[in-house]
This record gives structure tokens, C-alpha cells and sequence, in this order.
């Protein structure tokens, strides 16, 4: 990750879960089998020295909790 995250994820969403998750063979190899599903949600970032609302998307797993943290796209202030 490149950035920090500084807040609480909120308006948390499921994208995919079971085999509509493409890289589930990845996920299960690198952190183990689980019930992947892959979420997206909006939490406040730090990007260097400034302060941005962003959208988040991640994979999680019960017992494994949420890998491969990745930042989407800004959202207004």
C-alpha cells in the first residue's frame, strides 16, 4: 500500500463472493483457503502529505480478514 488509511471504512459492499471471485486460486495459494469475497468501501486516506476520501476495494476471508488493500479512485471532499 502506498497509503494510510485514517478512518473507518464506511458503506462497505460486496462485489463478488464465491466463484464470481476471479483470483480465488491466488488468494487460496497465498493466505490459505477461506470463503473470499471481494468488498469495496470509502475511507478517509493519507497520500504523502494530503488527506483524500477514497473508494477501497479489498478481499476477505472469515478467520483470514481483509488482504490486497487497494485504492480505486478519489471522491470529492
Amino acid at each position: 500500500m502506498d497509503f494510510e488509511i485514517i478512518s473507518e471504512i464506511t458503506d462497505i459492499q460486496t462485489i463478488a463472493r464465491g466463484s464470481s471471485v476471479r483470483v480465488r486460486r491466488y488468494l487460496n495459494r497465498t493466505y490459505g483457503r477461506g470463503a473470499w469475497r471481494k468488498m469495496k468501501g470509502i475511507a478517509w486516506i493519507q497520500l504523502g502529505n494530503e488527506v483524500l476520501r477514497a473508494e477501497l476495494h479489498w478481499y476477505e476471508a472469515h478467520g483470514i480478514g481483509r488482504r490486497d488493500i487497494k485504492r480505486k479512485r478519489f471522491l470529492e471532499k
